[in-house]
């Protein structure tokens, strides 16, 4: 790979990969277009059988390869992909089914670089089906703490201006090494325990209550193509719905402060809870099996949760 040179910030490029055949040559070809050197591209394949390491194969003078013989999922899989990409300057997380602009990296770097506070930052993702409508501008954390993409399903038009961010999504985020090794938690920066779904939360959570701020940067462009296409939470695998719910409490055990606010917001949550709770036991009661998992996990994540808040407390 290039040098950066000219004292540029060397950046990396970390994707991890399952069942990514479809889109991961247009991924990788825009990645080598980038107008900012690209220092090194590291693919962690999650045993894929659909063709995609034939395809990372063609790529073997570009990238360097880790074929895994197991699944470790998206935050796993990420985690050895940042290990083996040290010891740049910034690590672009990038999903296989996102395709960035020339000048991606480019325009973040340039905007992080002007705040070393700025520990992650995003472009503007838009759909690949229509380019005019945002995909997401970043993550923001609603009042009962579900957290969403931002600006998904508004006009590109309406989103030209950069601005702070609660945190930015695992789809294409821009990450200063600094800030991954000052919120990793025992040597991981994605939490391996969440597998995949709403580990990029956790980080952004982590990463605000340690005083990083995170950025969107609209000049920075990437279409997304989304590996679950609309048509409802239905055609999602029960694996990944799992994930995504169970994920959710790991979220807040791990990370909502305790204090006078949780009288109003634990009243909240019990809400949406139930309301929840309800739906599952109607539509979707195979998701009840992820609460033993829960139940087995609880010392573990309260003992993140007292690491991160000691650090917190030490850091003012």
């Amino acid at each position: 790979m290039d040098s950066p040179g000219d004292g540029k910030p060397s950046v990396a490029v970390c994707i991890v990969t399952y069942n990514s055949a479809g889109d991961i040559e247009e991924c990788l070809n825009a990645v080598l277009r980038q107008v900012h050197p690209v220092t090194s591209i590291v693919v962690v394949d999650n045993v894929s059988t659909d063709g995609t390491r034939d395809v990372l194969t063609r790529f073997r003078a570009d990238i360097r390869l880790i074929l895994n013989e197991r699944n470790n999922g998206f935050a796993g899989g990420q985690n050895q992909a940042i290990a083996a990409s040290a010891p740049s300057d910034y690590v672009l997380v990038l999903n296989p089914d996102v395709s960035l602009d020339p000048d991606y990296v480019a325009e973040i770097v340039a905007i992080m670089e002007r705040d070393p506070r700025i520990g992650s930052a995003t472009g503007m993702l838009v759909r690949a089906d229509r380019p005019e409508i945002m995909d997401s501008a970043g993550l923001t954390l609603r009042p009962d703490r579900n957290a969403v993409d931002l600006a998904v399903g508004e006009p590109v038009a309406d989103w030209t201006s950069p601005r702070e961010i609660f945190g930015v999504s695992g789809a294409a985020a821009m990450y200063r090494r600094a800030m991954i090794e000052d919120v990793s938690n025992n040597g991981q920066f994605f939490d391996e325990d969440f597998f995949a779904y709403k580990e990029d939360v956790d980080v952004a959570w982590r990463a605000r209550h340690l005083g990083w701020k995170a950025v969107y940067v609209p000049s920075a462009r990437a279409v997304h193509r989304r590996g679950w296409k609309p048509g409802g939470r239905r055609s999602m695998p029960l694996f990944v719905r799992r994930h995504s719910y169970q994920n959710r409490f790991f979220l807040l055990i791990k990370n909502e402060p305790a204090g006078p606010h949780l009288f109003l917001l634990i009243p909240r949550l019990l809400f949406v809870e139930a309301a929840k709770l309800g739906y599952i036991l109607l539509r979707e009661p195979g998701l009840l099996a992820c609460w033993p998992h829960i139940a087995r996990k609880l010392p573990a994540m309260l003992a993140k949760r007292r690491r991160l808040f000691r650090r917190m407390l030490s850091k003012r």
